[in-house]
């Protein structure tokens, strides 16, 4: 798919849900330094505004963990407009869809979980340098040793691998700073890995998941919950794992500076996140009059 490209949507079709991406669809990412930043642009975020103010539903689809996202939808300022408009909550789809939260506050509704213990010891015998987080919701992580500084929200708390992966877990990360992205696709590949799904960061980190659940099938409990049909949501992404939520709804959207096989699945592709595209395809829809200048800072 080329940008501008579009697959055609009725005449008058108009997006009911919106599900977005954060890093690198809302969030300009830190490649250089590899890892997630704050950055976003006025242009984006008065974008998403706009969804809940034309009275749509804005669902956060993220690999992030919850904490993470809850933090992410305050600073935006979606948490209270959604609270002060509808009087009602956001759905939040965390951890690549392995569970699915209301917030603010935050309320775990829907988790599946899996037991991981085969699948990371396979990983670690070709990569056995290799970091494991395992999230504990609202706190943070249990790791086996410390990741890279600025990769993960909340308390990082030093467990033994064996501890870690004895009970059943809905997400666990491996994260090899000696390696790329690529040589983990290629790894995955390789392995199979077998009763999980597994999701390729834009650096070296691979999340494991249940057999199964995507960033689409948590969409899908969102959208059973509030109503709403596949052909009425609009999601936007950049990364392999939106590849699933893409291809699932109405119409998807992947970003500029997304790998092809993401450009692929998608029906239209917009600018990068650079350029502002989630803006400019979430402008084809909502208009509230707010323009806003593209200037790029933190969120507050």
């Amino acid at each position: 798919m080329s940008e501008g490209d579009a697959r055609s949507v009725g005449q008058g079709w108009t997006p009911r849900l919106v599900a977005l991406d954060i890093d690198g669809t809302l969030l300009i990412p830190d490649l250089e330094n590899g890892f997630a930043s704050e950055v976003m642009t006025d242009a984006v975020r008065e974008a998403v505004l706009a969804i809940a103010r034309a009275g749509a539903h804005v669902v956060l689809a993220s690999g992030r963990a919850p904490l993470s996202m809850a933090g992410v939808a305050d600073r935006i300022g979606l948490t209270e407009l959604v609270q002060e408009l509808r009087g009602d909550r956001l759905h939040v789809v965390a951890s690549n869809g392995s569970v699915v939260f209301r917030h603010a506050p935050m309320e775990v509704v829907h988790e599946v979980t899996f037991d991981a213990g085969e699948a990371v010891r396979t990983v670690l015998e070709h990569v056995p340098g290799a970091a494991v987080a395992v999230e504990e919701h609202g706190i943070g992580y249990r790791v086996n040793r410390l990741f890279p500084p600025g990769e993960l929200d909340g308390e990082m708390i030093i467990c033994d691998l064996e501890e870690m992966i004895s009970t059943d877990v809905s997400r666990v990360i491996i994260r090899d700073p000696d390696s790329t992205s690529e040589d983990f696709v290629n790894l995955a590949k390789q392995l199979g890995l077998h009763g999980t799904n597994y999701f390729i960061g834009w650096t070296a980190w691979l999340d494991l998941a249940p057999e199964g659940v995507s960033k689409a099938s948590g969409l899908q409990w969102v959208c059973q919950e509030l109503g709403v049909d596949a052909a009425d949501v609009l999601a936007i992404g950049d990364g392999r794992n939106d590849i699933e939520m893409l291809t699932w709804v109405g119409r998807g959207v992947a970003m500029g500076q997304a790998p092809d096989v993401v450009k692929e699945a998608a029906d239209a592709v917009v600018p990068t996140v650079r350029e502002d595209g989630a803006a400019v395809e979430l402008r084809r829809w909502f208009r509230d009059g707010r323009g806003a200048p593209s200037s790029t800072q933190g969120l507050p």
